[in-house]
């Protein structure tokens, strides 16, 4: 049988494993386990913005350039969410996870890849309704200095903030939206108390470890962009995080069915992604 050879890596593939290591080896923000699909449309999408001909161009100024890397982040964390998405699952965390979490006398909620933060609030909101806030800790991570900034501020465009409204009734909310919020020059600032018992923190899934145990661990829509190696190492530092029994919610689109750590979580609340731990 004639020995058939992998094609060689096109310049463009060439070009982003040696940014995505110069970035490593530079920044210690390891992007080199992201998906390549994902990883690439931004890069170029950033080479357009930032006025750059090539990959290998970006790279040389990112070594020389710390201002212009934390620009280039922007483009390779894009944040994409909005408060109460997928709200069948806020109303699984709701119905399954909150009688759990109510026998215990403090509270440790783990928000990994936090982005902006909309996720931060609906919990902190979900919490509060449920008579838990005030026992709660919340670890809200990043790897995004920006991101984590305008998560700590809790203001967001208030025509975004009223298309969130459907989600959060939909997400069995028992208030008025409108009463977490003041609206004014077209921004909505969340209530501060919301953040009274936040703890914003940069944590890269790539390169640090466990610092809590906690009972519940929310990363969602953070995995899809990991190749399995990633994912496998994110898996791990939730299953270590949390505690015996402890619960673990995923995006719409993530699972653990085939990663390293499938027979280490239940599904209770599988269409919602929602799992808890074994041992």
């Amino acid at each position: 049988m004639p020995h058939t050879s992998a094609a060689p890596p096109s310049t463009t593939d060439i070009e982003l494993r040696l940014l995505m290591e110069a970035i490593y080896l530079k920044y210690s923000h390891d992007f080199r386990d992201y998906t390549g699909a994902s990883q690439r449309r931004r890069v170029l999408h950033a080479l357009g913005q930032l006025g750059l001909p090539s990959i290998s161009a970006l790279q040389e100024r990112v070594l020389r350039d710390p201002a212009l890397f934390a620009r280039l982040l922007q483009f390779l964390t894009i944040p994409v969410s909005e408060m109460f998405r997928d709200p069948a699952y806020f109303l699984a965390l709701r119905r399954q996870v909150v009688p759990v979490l109510q026998t215990y006398p403090s509270i440790k909620v783990w928000v990994a890849g936090c982005s902006t933060g909309e996720e931060v609030y609906s919990l902190a909101i979900l919490l509060r309704e449920e008579g838990l806030f005030e026992r709660a800790l919340i670890y809200a991570t990043d790897i995004n200095p920006a991101s984590l900034e305008k998560a700590r501020q809790g203001i967001y465009a208030l025509e975004a903030v009223r298309g969130y409204t459907a989600n959060y009734q939909q997400a069995g909310g028992r208030q008025s939206f409108s009463t977490y919020y003041t609206a004014a020059y077209g921004a909505a600032r969340f209530d501060p108390a919301l953040r009274a018992n936040v703890i914003f923190a940069d944590h890269s899934l790539a390169t640090d470890s466990v610092f809590a145990e906690t009972q519940l661990v929310s990363c969602r829509n953070v995995l899809i962009y990991f190749n399995r190696t990633l994912q496998d190492r994110a898996l791990g530092l939730f299953h270590d995080s949390l505690c015996h029994r402890g619960f673990l919610g995923l995006g719409a689109k993530e699972s653990i069915d085939f990663s390293a750590y499938a027979t280490r979580f239940d599904a209770i609340a599988r269409a919602e992604r929602l799992y808890r731990k074994l041992a």
